[in-house]
């Protein structure tokens, strides 16, 4: 039996004389213990259970309740007290079994958790002295057997059969999961990001979770069992109590946080969790999440099987406390187990309490006597419930056992400031996980019943706010983890077998007074969460939309053309919605038309719109572009005239035909009208060949009836340097180029703005910006400006002036750098007239390299000498045709085609 004869005393008498009548009955979960243990307390005069969790006894204690009613059954746990003077039948937490009462039947549920190293000594004890005087029944797995038979060799044994098959089926992805399924995660974050998803993919989840009361734990659980949600997630708190209908249970982890390090799972710990799939006859099924979550395959037939390796140890302490001394005390709790297997507790919450506790100067000066130290031992049993044992706890202790001792009572006043401050329920889900843990605490102080002078006032004052916040936890768990439209949905589904949907002016899809989606033009866009559950739902809505779908249509191609909106992404709106759009087309002024795919458009109905779009599109882009587009035409007439004509000559030599046509232009300036079309309004006169001062007058008339401005830097229309021009000319010019600078647009009425990084000098160019230094200037005050620094310049060394930075909107350091880009250049400084000021630059002109006399006839002669030998050399060269200028008006336009 290996019992140590010097610690026999530790085990209470007759603790074993009536080992006859103890029975256990082991097996894997879904085999009905519960269930029979409760029927054989009934069946006795009088009987107690002590169940693992708070949640086991209040569930258990429901159901006797129902069939007994409230005088005959108390519920007594940590929290919670609830004794009828003629009560009978007791379910309680295993700490907190009332053991000095004498009764019939006496029963501990799941007491292979003896070798849990947090509360194994508890559940030991309970074996060791636990014993009904007519029946003890211990329930649990059968891998305690072996220990057990050497702690009571006596009892008898029953090994109960799962009652229905648990399979393991591999990786299954969370969004593949079938509905009935569980989710296993081991850390509290980790739940959250699942639970996301699956309200995502699947409508909601509901929440389980060993931080959650009692209350909001049932409140959760009934929204999985009632079938508002077809998920659960939850950590190993599953694992134990919980009878609830899961078809197959995920794992997302295969490790835990001990508490010390992180371990992988035991073969038992999975098995106990996977249990929870399938009940009563149903099969169930287990596996994991990720291809990164393996369990091997001596684990897999472990569970399957439901054979385990049985426990070598489980965990003791000492119950025989010795009060007459602090020495004596902790040499009690320091005593040794009764038999070899069985482990010393160290470290538990009240052990340590009591060893802080005790060093504190003005506790340990009044613990003078054995009612003293008692009293400070039964301080250290208040739970932590945060699980922190923070100097807050170790606090409210010291506190607490200062008052008992000098009033004898806990004062009211400070009970209810400790309580009031937690009748709060705003903040986040972990600051109402915080305060429940916390209320708690309190709910397990004001059951001391003897501490306090009003302690019913008390236990129900801070269990009503425990309630209140399990019940605003539970609210928020569902607000977020829940797409609670679709549970209401699915329940009136259920009740009639179908929806009514209506569609809104403002396109808001409703569904039995739900919002389920919006009509956005001619897509519609669910706002439930995609899954199985709001499947149904997304049909009833979608019936509604066709007819909806075909008055839009007609309302489009009715419309007029203003009705169509250019958008800075290429898009087209219509009513403020994305129909349609922009690709590039043949040439800038004439993009390709894309219909956004709806599924709920028909092919023909596509084409319509898709024909309507695209005139108006035109049509808008000629109106507003109306007079750079109109540049076009002369040029294309004067081509028509020389192809009629069939000229053979170089093009060069029509540098000063006339053709017969109202504008009267010449080639040349055709030539430079075309570039200001294909610049979209404006062009760099730089890039012209030829200068413009070498027009003609008639030339320079005409081309200012077609609108143009003539200038220095720039040949533009001013018209379109307005704000609604340049929008349409920037995202015509992103189109053609594929290339949308997100931040380059000038804001309306600016006219300077910094070169943004992402947009090159031609964007700029082609909205009729100038880009100078660091700055993009509207082209005609880049003219304006640049008209004033030339009337500067002839006067000779300039500097900047106030002038200057009005027009361009810049700062000097800018329009320095806009200076140089114009010719400038830095002549000089001065000193500035205030103190730490950088020197006013002076700015002049370029000066131009003069040649002499003397250097200009010796390159003529050079010159001639080189051409008459090159004429003795190349012969032939004498009747080749001089090339004309590929850059110049007219090389543009003999290139040019005839549309």
């Amino acid at each position: 039996m290996n019992l140590s004869l010097k610690n026999i005393s530790n085990i209470k008498p007759n603790s074993f004389s009536n080992d006859s009548k103890v029975k256990a009955l082991l097996g894997p979960t879904n085999t009905g213990k519960t269930y029979y243990a409760m029927d054989r307390m009934l069946s006795h005069r009088t009987g107690i259970i002590g169940f693992p969790l708070r949640l086991l006894a209040r569930e258990n204690y429901d159901k006797a309740v129902l069939q007994l009613g409230k005088s005959q059954v108390a519920l007594v746990t940590g929290e919670e007290k609830i004794i009828p003077p003629n009560a009978k039948y007791f379910c309680c937490t295993v700490e907190s079994m009332p053991l000095e009462r004498l009764f019939a039947f006496v029963a501990i549920d799941e007491i292979q958790l003896a070798a849990d190293p947090d509360r194994g000594y508890i559940f030991t004890d309970r074996i060791l002295n636990a014993r009904g005087s007519e029946e003890t029944v211990f329930l649990g797995a059968e891998t305690i057997k072996p220990l057990l038979q050497k702690i009571l060799p006596k009892c008898s044994i029953e090994i109960r059969p799962r009652l229905s098959v648990l399979s393991y089926v591999g990786i299954k992805k969370i969004t593949r999961l079938k509905p009935r399924s569980a989710v296993v995660a081991f850390s509290v974050p980790e739940v959250y990001k699942i639970a996301e998803l699956v309200r995502t993919k699947k409508g909601g989840a509901a929440i389980v979770m060993g931080a959650l009361s009692p209350r909001t734990r049932n409140a959760q659980v009934e929204l999985y069992q009632s079938g508002q949600v077809d998920y659960l997630i939850a950590t190993d708190a599953i694992g134990m109590g919980l009878n609830m209908d899961i078809d197959h249970v995920a794992f997302a982890s295969d490790t835990k946080f001990d508490g010390n390090t992180p371990r992988y799972l035991t073969p038992p710990e999975i098995a106990q969790i996977a249990g929870r799939a399938g009940r009563h006859s149903r099969n169930g099924s287990f596996g994991v999440v990720e291809d990164n979550i393996k369990f091997d395959e001596d684990t897999i037939d472990q569970i399957e099987s439901h054979s385990f390796s049985p426990l070598k140890t489980i965990w003791w302490r000492n119950t025989e406390l010795d009060f007459n001394s602090l020495k004596k005390l902790f040499s009690s709790l320091e005593a040794n187990p009764p038999f070899n297997f069985m482990r010393k507790k160290v470290g538990a919450l009240d052990t340590l309490c009591l060893n802080y506790l005790s060093e504190i100067d003005s506790i340990k000066s009044k613990i003078n006597s054995k009612e003293t130290l008692s009293l400070l031992w039964n301080v250290c049993q208040i739970p932590d419930f945060s699980n922190s044992l923070s100097g807050m706890h170790f606090n409210l202790l010291e506190k607490t056992f200062e008052l008992l001792l000098s009033k004898g009572k806990l004062d009211n006043d400070w009970i209810k400031s400790q309580i009031n401050r937690l009748d709060n329920f705003d903040g986040e889900i972990d600051t109402l996980l915080n305060r429940i843990s916390n209320i708690r605490t309190w709910t397990f102080i004001t059951n001391r019943t003897k501490w306090l002078d009003e302690s019913d006032y008390w236990q129900n004052k801070a269990k009503n706010i425990e309630d209140k916040l399990s019940d605003e936890l539970h609210r928020r768990l569902t607000q977020r983890f829940v797409d609670k439209r679709i549970v209401i949905l699915n329940k009136t589904l259920k009740e009639h077998n179908n929806l009514e949907a209506v569609i809104r002016l403002d396109g808001t899809v409703f569904v039995e007074g739900e919002e389920v989606g919006t009509l956005n033009g001619f897509d519609f866009i669910p706002s439930l969460s995609q899954g199985e559950k709001a499947g149904p739902i997304l049909t009833a809505a979608r019936k509604i939309l066709p007819r909806e779908i075909e008055r839009r249509v007609r309302e489009l191609l009715m419309s007029d053309n203003a009705a169509f909106k250019f958008n800075n992404d290429a898009s087209i709106l219509w009513q403020n919605n994305k129909v349609a759009t922009l690709l590039n087309g043949e040439d800038i002024y004439s993009p390709k038309i894309n219909i956004n795919n709806y599924e709920l458009l028909s092919d023909e109905q596509i084409k319509q719109i898709e024909l309507r779009i695209g005139e108006a599109v035109q049509k808008n882009i000629r109106d507003i572009l109306s007079e750079s587009i109109n540049l076009e035409k002369p040029v294309l007439d004067y081509l028509k005239v020389l192809d009629k004509e069939k000229q053979n000559t170089d093009i060069e030599n029509e540098e000063n035909k006339e053709v017969d046509d109202n504008n009267s232009l010449s080639g040349k300036a055709l030539g430079i009208a075309y570039q200001v079309y294909e610049g979209l309004g404006s062009a760099k006169t730089v890039n012209l060949s030829m200068s413009v001062n070498n027009l003609s007058e008639n030339d320079k008339r005409n081309l200012a009836r077609l609108g143009l401005r003539l200038g220095i830097e720039t040949i533009y229309l001013p018209n379109l340097l307005k704000p609604v021009p340049v929008k349409l000319r920037a995202l015509l010019w992103s189109v053609f180029n594929q290339n949308f600078p997100l931040n380059a647009l000038p804001p309306d009425g600016r006219v300077s703005v910094i070169i943004d990084p992402d947009a090159n000098h031609e964007y700029y160019r082609a909205i009729g910006f100038v880009p100078l230094g660091k700055l993009a200037l509207r082209a005609d005050i880049a003219e304006r400006l640049s008209a004033l620094i030339r009337v500067e310049a002839r006067k000779g060394k300039f500097k900047i002036n106030d002038t200057m930075l009005s027009i361009a909107g810049s700062t000097k350091i800018q329009m320095e750098e806009v200076l140089y880009d114009m010719g400038y250049i830095k002549a000089g400084e001065e000193p500035s007239n205030l103190v730490d000021q950088v020197p006013i630059i002076i700015f002049d002109r370029k000066k131009k390299i003069l040649k002499t006399k003397s250097k200009i006839f010796n390159e003529k002669i050079k010159k001639s000498r080189n051409n008459q030998k090159n004429i003795k050399s190349s012969p032939k060269k004498q009747n080749k045709e001089k090339l004309p200028d590929p850059l110049s008006p007219f090389a543009v336009l003999k290139s040019m085609k005839i549309k």
